[in-house]
């Protein structure tokens, strides 16, 4: 009996036709291995895991694989995605015991949870040097068996080497000038000049680090910080990671030059990327910048929106490619013939040189991803609007990826932050509204009276998992944002509720801070990592929301806890920078105040909203901005704070110190 039908999972529904008999995360399946005195298979992966995915159908999907398993292990499967607590504890065990980790992830437990046995992805028959699935399953059938000391042995040693790991929490102090610099060096030194981005292949897109660049250049004029943004940015934008027909980045190029992509689109990236490419327009005034902020904008509204104002997860990188077959980036790879199909010759012609398609492929079987080398002409703007207008159109009607359609909150929270201020930024309400409605729709179905969130939801039904630190933190953000763009002082409250159960379940007397709660579900090991990885850590995330939570309140408390968390910045900053760029992000705004701007007026004066838009396109890091009537009680920033003969104002504030007001929008640009 497969147990997965039931969940809310869209990872779990995949596997809920299995011959194997998986159970969901829970007590339940521990117990069962216990009774039934077998080891726990243990498989970790999520909806748009193309490895997951090639697993499941090799091996998951056989029946002589799923009969020995069903009949030797209890067999349990996890979305990392809903239980990221789950997958970060085991992931450390996989990582000191090979060195490596990924997904799909098999580990192999005793029924206490113990770990024993370590892997990700391995084939139904031997291959590159990895043993095959069934070997592996009948070796450690057999010495479970035949050697269970020895294997209580080794599980109880990785249980002890895990809960010994302690932390350091990166001494007393702040970070500042040195600990910056430090950072912009480090990452001048793994600079990819001539491509873009840090390091080699497969290269993510750097998007904590590049908000690092952007704030650091704002504080202190760096030109080297903002080069190295605007460079990788240009650079991600024509290449083929970019979807240059639909907006929004896949996950990551597996080449140095961001040609060939993994092609499965994920929430949190497009949302982090967004706002990236809005502040490097505040930067520059970039027409790229801005193009690629509002078509990424429109992706994730027309791509991701959920029937209930949500945002879902991920678009899979597989689709069938017209024969039956799923095939990774069949939806997004074009050939010559295929062009020549969807324009006539002539066009085919035109788009092959604009988009980069060659006869030879850029990518599998002839096939090419679609980039922009060069910038077309003025004389071929128009035709090159109506080849993509009709290339998009002909790929409509290719099978689309699948969706994985779960609302997960902290990525909603960083889509929420990055709709608010695109929205804002370019004049485009809509966005304000999608942001708002997500918003609405996470105070509903993921908070509960107690301020208490749940992490994800599908279909308008909330699932079963508590939300971690980083849900908290992404949500408040993203929160915060839409109070600055919105003047409705209520989101600046919602923020307040979850950053006070940040304070009272998340963090330790030392200021450190735990991804789980403290009345979170016992695992092995609690988990705990300040390093910024796919997204913001919960850590570092945290440590942003509570700061410009504290600008806008005035909150010692949530001032003195997000300094307590920045110690880790002071000691990983200049070590580690491309693997805390979220927390180096932070600490610019730490070292700029952050400044509040407050901006009073009548909500329909025109000068008004010239003030309060110039507010909100200020460089200065993390400036938080309240809008709205002189005396009222949206935001504590706006209380006395009156007109200035009359007319509307808006006060810049730093380290408890105001400047003189001003009613002239071009004054309080060069303020800020």
């Amino acid at each position: 009996m497969n147990r997965l039908a039931g969940t809310t999972s869209p990872y779990l529904l995949q596997h809920a036709d299995n011959p194997v008999d998986w159970w969901p995360w829970g007590p339940e399946a521990f117990e069962e291995a216990k009774r039934r005195d077998v080891p726990v298979l243990l498989s970790v992966g999520y909806s748009a895991c193309h490895w997951c995915h090639v697993m499941a159908h090799e091996s998951f999907e056989d029946e002589a694989t799923a009969a020995f398993v069903n009949e030797h292990f209890v067999a349990v499967k996890v979305d990392r995605e809903e239980r990221p607590d789950v997958d970060a504890v085991y992931m450390e065990a996989v990582q000191a015991a090979t060195g490596q980790g990924g997904w799909p992830m098999t580990v192999f437990l005793t029924p206490d949870a113990a770990p024993f046995y370590f892997g990700t992805y391995f084939p139904p028959e031997p291959r590159h040097g990895m043993p095959s699935f069934p070997e592996v399953l009948d070796g450690v059938r057999a010495a479970w068996a035949d050697r269970r000391d020895e294997v209580d042995q080794v599980a109880a040693r990785i249980v002890e080497d895990l809960a010994g790991r302690s932390l350091a929490h990166g001494g007393k102090g702040l970070p500042g000038e040195e600990e910056l610099a430090g950072a912009l060096l480090g990452l001048t030194r793994d600079y990819d000049a001539a491509r873009g981005g840090f390091g080699g292949a497969p290269k993510f897109p750097p998007s904590m680090v590049l908000e690092f660049l952007l704030r650091h250049h704002a504080r202190t004029g760096s030109e080297g910080a903002l080069q190295m943004a605007s460079d990788t940015c240009e650079a991600m934008a024509r290449g083929g990671i970019y979807d240059q027909l639909g907006g929004g980045f896949a996950r990551y190029s597996v080449d140095r030059a961001w040609v060939v992509p993994h092609f499965e689109k994920m929430l949190y990236d497009n949302a982090l990327l967004c706002r990236v490419y809005a502040h490097l327009w505040k930067a520059t005034g970039s027409d790229l910048a801005r193009r690629v902020a509002l078509e990424t904008a429109d992706f994730m509204v027309r791509e991701l929106r959920t029937p209930e104002g949500g945002f879902a997860s991920a678009l899979d990188a597989d689709s069938d490619d017209g024969t039956g077959r799923h095939v990774e980036g069949a939806y997004y790879a074009w050939t010559p013939a295929q062009l020549a199909e969807a324009l006539g010759a002539e066009d085919a012609a035109l788009a092959a040189v604009h988009y980069g398609v060659t006869e030879d492929g850029t990518f599998e079987h002839g096939s090419s991803v679609l980039q922009l080398p060069q910038e077309a002409g003025p004389a071929d703007a128009g035709r090159i609007a109506s080849i993509r207008t009709r290339l998009h159109a002909a790929r409509e009607r290719r099978e689309r990826p699948g969706r994985d359609d779960k609302v997960v909150a902290a990525w909603n929270g960083l889509a929420i932050a990055a709709l608010a201020e695109t929205g804002a930024l370019f004049d485009r309400p809509d966005l304000v509204e999608r942001a708002t409605e997500a918003a609405d729709l996470l105070v509903r179905l993921h908070l509960d009276e107690g301020a208490r969130l749940t992490r994800t939801s599908k279909d308008g039904r909330a699932g079963d998992n508590a939300g971690v630190l980083e849900d908290y933190a992404d949500v408040a953000e993203g929160f915060l944002a839409l109070a600055a763009v919105t003047g409705e002082g209520v989101w600046l409250e919602f923020a307040g509720f979850l950053l006070d159960g940040v304070l009272a379940r998340f963090t330790a007397e030392d200021g450190a801070l735990y991804d789980t709660a403290h009345d979170a579900e016992t695992l092995i090991r609690r988990p705990q990592d300040p390093t910024d990885n796919a997204t913001p850590s919960g850590w570092t995330a945290a440590a942003g929301a509570l700061l410009s939570y504290a600008a806008h309140t005035g909150s010692q408390p949530h001032r003195a806890a997000a300094e307590a968390a920045l110690g880790v910045v002071k000691a990983l900053g200049p070590r580690a920078p491309r693997f805390i760029g979220w927390g180096l992000a932070v600490a610019e705004a730490l070292l700029d105040g952050p400044r509040e701007i407050a901006v009073v007026g009548a909500p329909g004066d025109p000068a008004f909203q010239e003030l309060r838009r110039t507010a909100l396109r200020a460089t200065t890091p993390g400036a938080v901005v309240a809008a709205g009537a002189p005396g009222g009680d949206e935001f504590p920033l706006l209380r006395d704070r009156p007109l200035v003969a009359g007319a509307p104002a808006a006060y810049v504030c730093r380290h408890f110190t105001c400047d003189a007001p001003v009613t002239d929008p071009a004054e309080l640009r060069a303020r800020l």
